[in-house]
């Protein structure tokens, strides 16, 4: 017999147009990992739903989280998820780690096709392994969260998993599915998977934005 998530889950899908999914470990898995985001409330005020943070994207679990520069300035996110260190990928400077090298680099650029973030990628990805290794959280962020950290991010894991171009955009648009890194950030990914693996191997025009 299918336990009772399950079959809450096919009533469900019967109701809703959208996806439902059954979270694996269930509640009490959930509950040990993502504490601060429990609720007792049954019904929300819509000025208390206008107000709610959404939290950074989890991109390698309870490691690397990626977010916007809102969500980099909120004390609440910083210590409910025990955020060590960050990667500012914005021309906006952060109240966070100011004038501490080893827990913040800020990569100054702007959100254009002009950008260059390719002569940043391999410090970044050193700077985001270092942390991994030391137990550390870090948050990659940029102004609205959708295209240099994303940039980044997905350059982080070409690096670490030495994967192609489109394997790593294709993770990263399953976690956030309104990433949209700039044409010109794209170019430069592919010029990156070309110094990781020795060619290109993505057709970029694949990329499904």
């Amino acid at each position: 017999m299918p336990r009772a998530a399950i079959q809450y889950g096919r009533m469900l899908t019967r109701l809703t147009c959208h996806p439902v999914y059954i979270l694996k470990g269930g509640y009490e898995r959930f509950s040990g990992m993502y504490h601060f985001l429990r609720t007792q409330k049954i019904i929300w005020m819509p000025q208390e739903l206008d107000a709610f943070q959404p939290y950074p994207i989890e991109i390698v679990p309870g490691k690397v989280f990626l977010g916007n520069f809102s969500q980099a300035c909120d004390p609440k996110i910083q210590k409910d998820l025990k955020i060590k260190a960050h990667i500012n990928v914005s021309m906006e400077t952060g109240p966070f780690f100011a004038g501490e090298a080893d827990r913040l680099l800020h990569i100054q650029i702007e959100d254009s096709p002009e950008a260059q973030i390719l002569p940043f990628l391999r410090h970044l990805c050193h700077f985001t392994g270092s942390h991994i290794q030391l137990g550390s959280v870090i948050l990659i962020f940029s102004t609205r969260g959708i295209s240099r950290s994303c940039a980044a991010a997905i350059a982080y894991l070409m690096h670490s998993n030495e994967q192609t171009l489109q394997r790593s955009w294709a993770y990263v648009k399953k976690c956030k599915n309104n990433m949209c890194p700039n044409w010109g950030l794209v170019t430069q990914l592919l010029e990156w998977e070309k110094i990781i693996l020795g060619g290109f191997i993505t057709n970029i025009t694949d990329l499904l934005y």
